[in-house]
C-alpha cells in the first residue's frame, strides 16, 4: 500500500479550477474541503506511524475520508 497523501487536487486533477472556484465562493464546499484535508492528513500520519493508531480507528478515518471525497466530488459535478 502506498502511504502517499490523497490530496484533492491530485485525486481530481481535471477539476482543479472548479475546486479553487468553489473553495472561494461556496462556504459549504470550503468547510468540506477543510474537513477532507484534516482527516486526510490524520490518515497519512497514522499510515506512516508519525501518529500510530489501531486498525479500527484507521479504518474509520479512511471511511470518513472517502465519504467526504464522495460528497466533494458530487459538488464538483453539480453545475
Amino acid at each position: 500500500m502506498s502511504h502517499t497523501p490523497h490530496e484533492l487536487h491530485e485525486e481530481f486533477p481535471e477539476h482543479n479550477e472548479r475546486i479553487h472556484e468553489l473553495k472561494t465562493s461556496d462556504a459549504h464546499f470550503s468547510k468540506l474541503f477543510d474537513s477532507y484535508h484534516e482527516i486526510n492528513r490524520a490518515v497519512h500520519r497514522a499510515e506512516t506511524n508519525v501518529e500510530p493508531t489501531d486498525d479500527v480507528h484507521l479504518e474509520e478515518m479512511r471511511k470518513q475520508r472517502l465519504a467526504l471525497k464522495d460528497e466533494l466530488y458530487a459538488l464538483l459535478q453539480a453545475e
